[in-house]
């Protein structure tokens, strides 16, 4: 494994403030994420934006404003969590698919395989660019433009299920199960459009619970009790 594309929810970096960043989690997953750089792991990251913007929720704002809102919620993620990943001794950049200033830099496939060449963590923020589009789909694209290997997707639990188990507590937990299986009994792994995005183009994703202990560098290194969805 060459190189992977960590998604990251909003809301897990929040912590049990469920709001905001808390930090020790934030350096927790920087720790673990320095691990793989250090041993010539390519690092891209997604993040979400629930930690500060959940605009459906709102029946006041156009959609497509709040869609703009969340995106640029997840710019401010990226910005945040960059820094503490520098703090910890990496080397990183932001792109997004839209003018930030000087904050960012503008997406493009050849920009993110020179700072992935360079030793860099590559955070893509800003979604697709566009509303009605969420960060799955965002991290599906972009996993398939820099031929990521796998895309691994950090959650608050610990695989996926036949059923949500926090309301049911028989329900089953798949080790491995097909794209194919998600799509056609809508298990949401992530949303459907980027469930289909990532059969078309046959990539697999990983997920697994953020909270274990050194999960994310268990995964890579092949200490692994999470679900594996096949393509």
């Amino acid at each position: 494994m060459q190189r992977i594309l960590l998604k990251l929810s909003g809301e897990a970096l929040a912590g049990e403030k469920k709001h905001g960043f808390d930090e020790d989690t934030v350096r927790a997953v920087a720790l673990q994420v320095k691990q793989l750089v250090d041993d010539g792991i390519r690092v891209g990251i997604v993040i979400g934006g629930g930690n500060f913007w959940r605009g459906r929720t709102s029946e006041h704002i156009d959609r497509t404003k709040a869609d703009q809102i969340g995106m640029l919620a997840t710019v401010m993620n990226c910005i945040y969590v960059s820094e503490i990943f520098r703090s910890v001794g990496m080397m990183t950049n932001i792109l997004t698919p839209f003018e930030c200033g000087s904050f960012t830099k503008l997406f493009s496939k050849d920009r993110a395989n020179k700072y992935f060449e360079k030793g860099m963590v590559v955070f893509f923020a800003g979604g697709t660019g566009h509303p009605y589009f969420s960060t799955d789909t965002g991290v599906v694209l972009r996993a398939i433009e820099v031929e990521a290997d796998v895309i691994l997707l950090a959650k608050a639990i610990d695989g996926v299920y036949d059923d949500d188990p926090a309301k049911n507590p028989a329900a089953k937990k798949y080790d491995e199960v097909s794209i194919h299986e998600v799509i056609e009994k809508n298990l949401q792994v992530v949303d459907m459009t980027a469930s289909i995005l990532a059969r078309d183009n046959k990539m697999p994703m990983w997920v697994f619970g953020l909270n274990e202990k050194d999960s994310i560098v268990n995964t890579v290194k092949g200490n692994f009790t999470g679900t594996k969805v096949t393509v």
